[in-house]
């Protein structure tokens, strides 16, 4: 190996993610996204941030369950929790 292809090598060494923790922004409604802290999807919701809710109803002459769903009351909406929480 050569002096040149070592020097080649070292071209691509320059540090690229200069500016890059200005230019982040956290949005806290990506539930996939990749974050500073560590979170935890809600155990109960599933991080859907609702639970079934089944009632009865008539529609059209006819009795039937029908499932409007209710925002999760263990983590009221949020989807997620900060920090590392075991199911309980």
């Amino acid at each position: 190996m050569s002096e040149d292809d070592e020097q080649d090598d070292d071209d691509y060494s320059e540090d690229d993610d200069e500016g890059f923790e200005e230019d982040f922004e956290e949005d806290p409604s990506d539930l996939f996204e990749v974050t500073r802290e560590v979170r935890t999807v809600c155990q109960l919701c599933g991080g859907a941030g609702f639970v079934a809710n089944p009632v009865l109803a008539v529609i059209s002459g006819t009795p039937r369950t029908v499932d409007n769903g209710r925002s999760c009351p263990h983590c009221e909406g949020s989807r997620t929790f900060t920090g590392l929480i075991p199911p309980l």
